[in-house]
């Protein structure tokens, strides 16, 4: 299998790209974010490309994957409805319809959110977005889409967040993440979990179009984790 990973410099990125590389059955990574990984593999081969809204200059790069794992995706804290979406949805749609050109018999997996608005209607701007974003990807012909929505994200392996804030928000949680997982281990998974339960999907695909943390971690069951 060869993959297309997105966002692999973010938090669940890094995740993503750790499972990637140590799965045997995976032979090729190709990486496209705005800066490099700092990685160096057999396998993974990285663009750096500072515009992801016009894939234009690479399409000839793209072609000949079986699945694209889009991690990429920003906070909505302070930001405006209009910049929120031209990176959420925008951006995402920008590369899927270049993809789905290049490649329609490709699986396309978005991470996406815990309380996801798919009516596109609740008062919670980031919900509408992600649901908007979530519902134009499943409508193109692509093989098959996923949108994964992860709730609470334990960092495993020693990735850490780029950002901050989110960094600190971390590092305390992570004495309360053993209690949360053991009272409602349903709204918790780890960068791991959700590394392994993309690439699960995108070998053998899911019953469910949409997975919560829930089937996130169903689905990471279904691999054995990497060493």
């Amino acid at each position: 299998m060869k993959v297309i990973l997105f966002g692999a410099t973010g938090m669940i990125g890094q995740g993503v790209l750790r499972e990637c590389l140590l799965d045997p059955e995976i032979e090729r990574v190709l990486s496209v974010s705005r800066a490099p990984t700092g990685q160096s593999h057999e396998k993974l081969k990285e663009l750096v490309q500072k515009d992801l809204s016009d894939l234009s200059p690479i399409e000839g790069d793209l072609a000949g994957y079986d699945a694209c794992l889009f991690c990429l995706g920003v906070s909505s804290v302070g930001m405006s409805e209009a910049d929120y979406r031209k990176i959420t949805f925008d951006l995402t749609l920008a590369v899927a319809n270049t993809l789905v050109k290049i490649s329609p018999e490709m699986t396309f997996e978005y991470i996406s959110g815990a309380s996801t608005d798919s009516t596109e209607k609740g008062s919670a701007m980031w919900a509408r977005v992600k649901g908007q974003t979530e519902n134009a990807l499943l409508k193109l012909p692509f093989k098959a889409a996923y949108m994964f929505r992860p709730g609470a994200i334990q960092p495993m392996h020693g990735i850490k967040s780029k950002t901050t804030g989110y960094r600190i928000l971390y590092s305390v949680g992570a004495v309360l993440f053993p209690i949360v997982k053991a009272v409602a281990p349903n709204v918790v998974t780890t960068t791991e979990k959700l590394g392994l339960a993309m690439i699960a999907v995108a070998k053998k695909g899911a019953p469910k179009k949409i997975l919560e943390t829930v089937d996130i971690n169903a689905a990471a069951a279904t691999a054995a984790p990497a060493a």
